[in-house]
């Protein structure tokens, strides 16, 4: 009887190790749909968006406020025009000369669009455009760079 007691305590806390695990994977893979209340959508154009992709987190000073929720080309510009819902809860006041730059967590990490925050007195509302952007650094276009420089000298 004891024998099968810890057999079935070891099997409960292996359970729960792998549901813990999936948990854990859904919420750093942001596939999870967290509920982050009212939000509002801005969208901002870009040259390269250097790998970034929808679900991407969009943050204030290292904080997310928000989620790249769609992705398009614009055949007028030629560029690409990103959608993103910023939460109304952690983030009000975005100005209207407020910038938006595609940044890398780490060396080659994944994407993010970083904001920052302008001077103006006027703020950016529901379906608004951030006019100064910033495309994404492409790792290969650098070392391409790097190593063109080099040769020639």
């Amino acid at each position: 009887m004891r024998m099968r007691t810890v057999e079935l305590s070891v099997g409960i806390f292996m359970l729960l190790g792998v549901i813990a695990m999936v948990l854990m994977a859904l919420r750093v893979s942001g596939l999870t749909h967290s509920a982050q209340g009212e939000t509002y959508t801005l969208k901002a154009r870009f040259e390269n968006l250097a790998g970034l992709n929808e679900r991407a987190k969009v943050s204030m000073s290292g904080v997310t406020i928000g989620r790249v929720t769609r992705i398009t080309l614009d055949p007028e510009w030629y560029a690409a025009v990103v959608e993103m819902e910023i939460s109304t809860q952690k983030m009000r006041t975005l100005s209207r000369d407020s910038s938006a730059a595609i940044l890398t967590a780490g060396l080659l990490g994944e994407k993010y669009i970083g904001l920052t925050v302008g001077a103006e007195d006027e703020y950016l509302t529901d379906g608004d455009w951030i006019e100064d952007t910033q495309s994404g650094i492409v790792l290969e276009e650098l070392i391409g760079r790097f190593l063109f420089n080099s040769a020639g000298q």
